[in-house]
């Protein structure tokens, strides 16, 4: 029986943990051949690549800081001289972060360069991507992108300053991108989570607060990493092949409270 990205490479930044890591599971799941990019953690990554070959399809585990132009470069050169293709691109990766309503910083407690550096792991290193698989999905005329963003550029229900405003920025790119690049049939979409458990970015949330959102969600629970990643799937895939610049909310229905 065919699978729904048999024969396709989808190269997720971020992959050696958490959400990254279940997407990639995820498309191995779905016939799709996967890169696991990572920055640092290579055990990590070389076992969610043995997940992914355990589905039947090729996987590796790739090395590159995705702010870094050169390591990108060669991280997509490696890509290409081992499949000669390119069709789905999830940029997944994002500087770290500690979602702790106690101590995180208030307004006038962030200097600029907490903006900076999420920034540059949200929207610099989209950028550094993108421009790096564009020319062999050009030459295609098809691929798709899908950058996970977060559904507190909707509902700051907590006031996380420098990494809300970078992933308003990459929803802004995103659609800059979606805008021009749908005449060559490559499609930019956005999955924006709620708070996610468990990964590290989540450890520091306390029981208590996990309660509060839980009692305010619809769907009530929080979500885990399995629940972004069909959404993820869905946008990369011709299922949505008339969809391109959106923002698909994965948070239980939170924001609408």
């Amino acid at each position: 029986m065919r699978r729904r990205f048999d024969q396709q490479l989808v190269l997720v930044t971020g992959a050696s943990r958490g959400i990254g890591a279940a997407i990639a599971e995820a498309f191995a799941r779905e016939g799709a051949m996967v890169v696991v990019n990572y920055r640092e953690r290579a055990d990590a990554a070389r076992e969610v690549v043995a997940r992914c070959e355990a589905h039947g399809v090729p996987a590796w585990a790739i090395a590159a800081d995705v702010r870094d132009p050169a390591a990108v470069r060669a991280m997509v050169d490696e890509v290409l001289a081992l499949t000669g293709r390119i069709d789905v691109l999830v940029n997944n990766a994002f500087a770290p972060y500690r979602f702790d309503p106690e101590n995180r910083a208030r307004f006038w407690e962030t200097p600029w360069d907490a903006y900076q550096s999420q920034f540059d792991g949200a929207v610099q290193a989209s950028y550094q991507l993108c421009q790096a698989v564009l020319p062999a999905m050009r030459q295609r005329l098809q691929g798709s992108i899908v950058n996970l963003v977060t559904d507190l550029v909707q509902q700051p229900s907590l006031p996380y300053h420098d990494y809300a405003t970078a992933k308003a920025a990459l929803i802004g790119f995103s659609r800059q991108l979606a805008s021009e690049l749908g005449s060559l049939g490559i499609r930019v979409n956005c999955v924006a989570p709620g708070l996610v458990s468990p990964t590290e970015s989540s450890r520091a949330t306390r029981e208590a607060v996990k309660d509060q959102i839980i009692a305010r969600t619809p769907l009530g629970r929080i979500a885990t990493p399995e629940d972004v990643t069909g959404p993820v799937l869905f946008l990369a895939s011709d299922w949505s092949r008339f969809m391109t610049g959106q923002t698909l909310v994965v948070d239980g229905g939170l924001v609408m409270t």
